[in-house]
């Protein structure tokens, strides 16, 4: 019987000990989008035995990882104070989750001891598991669309097997405001600023480590980068080559939602301006694109993403 792309489950759950499978419930369902599976990843060894004639020796199979990619909708939980069901993707790519209750989640990066994932990924009755995965992601706001997350996850592999299929539960999972002028708020250095397009993507360095003994999906480094595209305005109003020029750091604060438990707030204290490359010109009208590296200055302050 023929198994339907579109009957598919995908679940994740935080690890308790690190590679042993969380068996995420019904309940850690993922509202996914654009979702791509890599199941078998690796390297295959020849085995390059001299005979006395010609022909493949065949290869053993080495390396073995799946990979994981989607996107999620940004929208928060809905209930101040209430991590979002997307709070533990998040975890499992090097960041910390803090919550105050009835007030606020806030995410920041941490350097040591991050959090692993068991993804269950169901496509019918055949249940690929990724274990001890941990990942990369990247915030994307584009005007008059839909915000995301995008995650690219790794993990340890385990062979596919038939399963029996959790009952996915997306209640908690709350609709998106649209990136607008009605929801969506950019300043650069203090400035607000016309905005076509906001990306930060958290630049984790994500390497298997695969030895005899342990084997782990490991972040071996963070280096953030920041893409937006804005409306050009007066260098009076704001300049970004004399910035970048003078290796400046400027303050983003991107607030998106309206409502109580509908806020995310992107902070980043320490972006330093790069060279601005280039000028487009939609509608002809002139517009920037930007980039900018958050800094550290304490450690793991980069940024923030704080829910309201």
């Amino acid at each position: 019987m023929a198994e339907f792309w579109e009957d598919k489950i995908l679940a994740a759950a935080i690890e308790g000990t690190y590679g042993v499978d969380a068996v995420p419930t019904g309940s850690q369902a993922i509202y996914a989008k654009e979702v791509s599976l890599t199941p078998m990843e690796g390297n295959d060894l020849d085995r390059e035995l001299e005979l006395p004639y010609f022909g493949s020796q065949g290869t053993i199979p080495v390396e073995l990882h799946s990979t994981l990619s989607f996107k999620v909708e940004l929208a928060p939980s809905g209930t101040a104070g209430t991590p979002p069901p997307w709070g533990p993707l998040l975890r499992g790519c090097g960041v910390a989750e803090t919550v105050v209750p009835g007030t606020s989640v806030t995410y920041n990066p941490i350097t040591r001891d991050p959090e692993s994932l068991t993804i269950h990924f169901f496509i019918g009755d055949t249940l690929h598991a990724l274990l001890g995965a941990r990942g990369n992601a990247k915030f994307e706001l584009n005007a008059q669309n839909i915000p995301h997350i995008m995650f690219e996850f790794t993990g340890l592999f385990a062979l596919p097997a038939a399963a029996v299929r959790p009952t996915p539960d997306f209640s908690t999972w709350q609709k998106p405001q649209q990136v607008s002028k009605a929801f969506t708020d950019l300043t650069l250095g203090g400035t607000t600023l016309v905005t076509r397009s906001f990306m930060m993507d958290l630049g984790n360095a994500v390497e298997n480590r695969f030895l005899i003994g342990p084997e782990e999906v490991l972040i071996t480094g963070k280096s953030e980068q920041i893409e937006c595209t804005i409306q050009a305005v007066p260098l009076a109003t704001f300049d970004p080559y004399s910035a970048a020029f003078n290796a400046n750091d400027v303050a983003i604060n991107l607030q998106h939602g309206v409502g109580a438990g509908k806020v995310a707030t992107i902070a980043v204290p320490l972006a330093q301006m790069q060279r601005p490359q280039g000028l487009e010109k939609p509608q002809n009208i002139t517009e920037w694109p930007l980039r900018l590296v958050p800094r550290t200055n304490a450690g793991n302050d980069q940024w923030t993403l704080t829910l309201t």
